[in-house]
């Protein structure tokens, strides 16, 4: 059983971890994910399964304990330290619950799964939040799908309802206890705090008729939308914290709604995020890897083409789909 811990321990490991099994699986989960939800808004009705319900619960708990935990009252400069005493409470009652609710998942694996999950809601020191906690989400839910709690049939609902919940979430986390983003952003990211539902919610407008890429920064029409489509709700909440005017605090995406179609848009963000994201030390270096996410190389690292070399029989819905991830075009400069 491999250890579980971090191994990017500096710039010359990175090469390793985009070689390895954990980048083959992690990208393959998140370009499933992705076609699971080409065309789909936020509103379909999906029949949810029992451990879709379960995990959504689980969900609910813990938004429980933000209304739970009073910011302080004194002026914090940097973050509500309050927020130190709600992560808390993910530490010593996540482990529980989980046990209970995955209760057909072994010991090993539900220790990774509460790492994961804990950590997917922001660092308690720095009292911040980024794209890596949020990777650690995606870790979290991919590790789900590898132990066979989640299905091939549970991909829609994985992210049009867990992985929006999740959002409510940590938007509201963001906002009650004054949440620094983590590293250093401003207007040459793409969002001072999430990633993948802009990929995601892309692949929700893919052939989407009504609303062509240049309207998403039109006010009217993200208040329209904000609630169907995970990217207008994005945009949304950039509306809702940052002042000013949209072009100047949000160059990226502004630069992104000058491409011509939704499918464009989605497959330059896939790789854009395995380079901004997943190409960058200082979010990788804090990633722990073991039993579910194996550090060792992929045999395989040519193409997408060719069966997975793990055993699991949960990863079938990875296999199918990595074969969509082939190189796609840089949208950022148009």
């Amino acid at each position: 059983m491999e250890e579980f811990k971090t191994k990017v321990k500096n710039e010359s490991d990175m090469d390793a971890w985009e070689s390895s099994e954990a980048y083959d699986d992690y990208i393959g989960f998140i370009t499933a994910m992705n076609k699971s939800v080409y065309a789909i808004p936020l509103n379909k009705t999906l029949t949810l399964s029992n451990e879709i319900a379960q995990l959504l619960n689980v969900l609910n708990i813990i938004d429980g304990w933000i209304t739970e935990v009073e910011p302080l009252k004194e002026s914090c400069r940097f973050g509500n330290k309050a927020f130190s005493t709600f992560y808390n409470l993910l530490k010593t009652r996540l482990p529980e619950i989980l046990s209970k609710e995955l209760s057909s998942v072994n010991k090993q694996n539900i220790i990774e799964l509460t790492a994961y999950i804990v950590d997917s809601f922001g660092n308690p020191t720095r009292i911040d939040y980024g794209t890596g906690h949020e990777m650690s989400f995606c870790m979290f839910l991919c590790g789900l799908y590898k132990v066979n709690v989640l299905k091939q049939s549970d991909s829609k609902a994985t992210v049009n309802v867990l992985f929006s919940r999740y959002l409510e979430i940590v938007r509201r986390l963001q906002l009650r206890y004054q949440m620094e983003p983590a590293g250093s952003h401003g207007a040459w990211s793409l969002d001072d705090y999430q990633f993948v539902p802009f990929v995601w919610g892309s692949a929700q407008l893919i052939e989407n008729p009504d609303l062509n890429p240049n309207l998403f920064v039109d006010e009217k029409c993200v208040q329209q939308f904000k609630s169907k489509y995970m990217f207008l709700g994005c945009i949304d909440f950039i509306m809702q914290v940052k002042k000013g005017l949209f072009h100047e605090h949000s160059n990226q995406l502004w630069n992104i709604s000058g491409v011509q179609s939704w499918n464009k848009i989605n497959e330059g963000l896939i790789k854009m995020y395995k380079k901004e994201v997943l190409g960058k030390f200082p979010i990788i270096q804090h990633v722990p890897f073991g039993n579910l996410f194996h550090f060792k190389q992929c045999i395989r690292k040519k193409t997408f083409a060719t069966p997975s070399v793990m055993k699991t029989p949960a990863l079938s819905l990875l296999e199918k789909l990595k074969k969509t991830d082939q190189s796609v075009p840089n949208i950022v400069n148009k």
